[in-house]
């Protein structure tokens, strides 16, 4: 999971260009919006004070304020400083950035995840008002960000194939238990069978012809991870070696092609109630996976946006995440990720191809 980097966003000049008019201005008053701290700066006369648009203080007449375009300007033209909102620091948004970044800091590099109240005393803040400012900022509890954070260990360690103890307690598990009870939710597999991309592993296959056109159907033991689609079955067999380098691929038998016929129906009609229930190996990051358990909540002949997404995860400022989630979806309709698509309307990207995305979406809501 990536650092908030929040206190960059207010240097971007798109930032200056939406407060540009003087009825912009006042709106922001208004509302104390904090996206226009540091933006512009407004001042009072009757009080010599300049402050934040977000500034707490009693709205001032409008007869008696000054607009401001930098700190300075306004320090210039002899107005000093609100011990409020205090102007002449960062802006209150920069500075809980920097507070959640520091935390974020102090959390990667631990050995072990510092519990609520350490990061709570190492920003100054009561345990409660840092949980809710964490989560605000960036979408995530503590917790969840320091079990992101040792996931990726995880798994950056298992690709490299250090050993799965090394791994774990590099990680800052303190006992394998704890580490073993996490697995499934952090890797969707053994941790041995992630390091060494599915060896010990057999997944059958086989393709078929749907009405969007090739389709290759991949089951492990544990049920269907990879559902396919494309013009060719060999550059679908092609694309699963890949998934699963290591495993042991092999022709789905007579038997597996009634799989493969429940999974083309599934892609021939996604909103038939009557389908069998597939079964899936879902296999991913918890990210990944909390957002594919997401999308599978969609309800066909609706779409959310990616931003909607997020926010129905709990990690509103987590849109680009998502889509990239959503991008490394391995199983096609059963996992609609489809059915999201760009705030404006559009498409926006798809694996399978936008004519497809387009195609189900309008079967879905015929």
């Amino acid at each position: 999971m990536d650092t908030p980097t929040l206190a960059s966003s207010y240097n971007d000049h798109r930032l200056f260009d939406r407060f540009a008019r003087e009825a912009e201005r006042w709106a922001a008053l208004a509302t104390r919006d904090q996206a226009a701290d540091g933006a512009f700066f407004y001042a009072v006369r009757t009080t010599s004070v300049y402050c934040y648009p977000s500034c707490a203080a009693r709205p001032a007449l409008r007869e008696n304020v000054v607009f401001f375009a930098t700190r300075d300007e306004a320090v210039q033209a002899g107005f000093r400083p609100c011990k409020r909102c205090r102007p002449d620091l960062p802006s209150r948004a920069q500075r809980e950035a920097t507070l959640v970044a520091g935390a974020c800091e102090l959390i990667e590099t631990a050995s072990e995840a510092p519990s609520l109240s350490d990061l709570a005393r190492a920003a100054g803040c009561s345990p409660h008002h840092f949980h809710r400012l964490f989560k605000r900022i960036t979408g995530v509890t503590p917790k969840a960000y320091a079990d992101a954070h040792r996931q990726s260990r995880v798994q950056a360690a298992l690709t490299k194939g250090v050993s799965v103890t090394e791994a774990l307690y590099d990680a800052g598990f303190n006992s394998s238990g704890r580490f073993y009870d996490a697995t499934d939710a952090m890797l969707g597999m053994t941790p041995t069978a992630y390091r060494t991309g599915g060896a010990g592993e057999i997944i059958h296959h086989a393709t078929g012809q749907s009405s969007l056109g090739c389709v290759l159907v991949a089951a492990s033991a544990r049920g269907i991870c990879a559902i396919l689609l494309g013009d060719e079955p060999d550059a679908l067999i092609k694309d699963l070696a890949a998934r699963f380098p290591r495993a042991e691929h092999r022709p789905g038998d007579a038997g597996f092609a009634q799989t493969v016929d429940n999974v083309i129906r599934l892609v021939d009609d996604p909103a038939d109630n009557t389908a069998p229930v597939l079964p899936l190996d879902i296999r991913g990051t918890a990210f990944q996976r909390k957002v594919w358990n997401a999308l599978r909540q969609i309800p066909p002949g609706r779409t959310l946006s990616y931003t909607e997404l997020a926010g129905r995860i709990g990690a509103p400022r987590a849109a680009r995440a998502v889509a990239a989630a959503c991008a490394a979806n391995s199983l096609a309709v059963a996992v609609p990720c489809h059915r999201v698509i760009s705030a404006n309307g559009d498409l926006a990207g798809y694996r399978w191809g936008l004519e497809r995305k387009q195609r189900l979406l309008t079967r879905e809501k015929s």
